[in-house]
């Protein structure tokens, strides 16, 4: 049985996941089995190498079923990433298993999750004008959303998690993106579903960054 959330309201990003009876069982037999946090978090890591792994391997491929198993494996490593994402922060908080380094494992795992995955697209994307430029990109201005959100929490501002283009929104949309790819794969066209994702997420980044700047003005107490 987990144990009620007692973390500060907007310290968490809300996830209404949470809440599904598959992922509060999930999270308790992982917490009795003695499964650590921080080794959940590091599974994301893991997850988003294999994504990285299939994109990667995408150009190198010519048959388009062999296209498609890995678009499709892509896309299931991103589940998967996220899925470690939510686990991890159940079983140390519903599950009684914070430790002394829970939020660095929390935060740094996060952050290579998201280069592995999005600069992986654009090398997937290499083929493409400017494939590989914007996978960097996206995931550069990733890594930066993140930090804005964290600054604003450092300098007492609170914890800024609004869109629209946060966290789950650009795996969603690169998740999207691989499964469309796989359906176009016998055709000429299946990398531009990975490019047109990442150059929506790189100017929703830009939009979200622009969005928690502001209301971590707002929320800045005054000298």
């Amino acid at each position: 049985m987990l144990r009620p959330m007692t973390e500060v309201p907007g310290e968490r990003r809300p996830l209404t996941t949470r809440d599904q009876a598959w992922a509060r069982s999930l999270a308790a037999a992982l917490a009795r089995a003695g499964v650590s946090p921080n080794g959940i978090s590091m599974g994301s890591v893991a997850a988003a190498a294999l994504g990285m792994g299939a994109f990667l391997a995408l150009p190198e491929v010519a048959g388009s079923r062999a296209r498609a198993g890995l678009y499709v494996a892509a896309a299931a490593m991103i589940q998967l990433r996220l899925l470690c994402n939510m686990l991890d922060g159940m079983v140390a908080v519903e599950g009684g298993l914070r430790s002394r380094t829970g939020e660095l494992f929390n935060e740094v795992p996060d952050r290579l999750a998201d280069l592995l995955l999005l600069a992986g697209a654009g090398y997937a994307a290499r083929e493409l004008p400017h494939g590989i430029e914007l996978g960097w990109l996206a995931a550069a201005l990733a890594i930066f959303t993140a930090y804005v959100r964290a600054f604003g929490k450092s300098i007492g501002a609170g914890m800024h998690f609004v869109g629209p283009m946060a966290k789950p929104h650009r795996m969603a949309t690169l998740t999207a993106a691989c499964l469309v790819a796989a359906a176009l794969s016998a055709t000429p066209h299946h990398g531009r579903a990975l490019l047109a994702a990442l150059v929506l997420i790189s100017a929703g980044c830009v939009w979200t960054i622009v969005r928690r700047l502001r209301r971590i003005a707002a929320a800045l107490p005054a000298p």
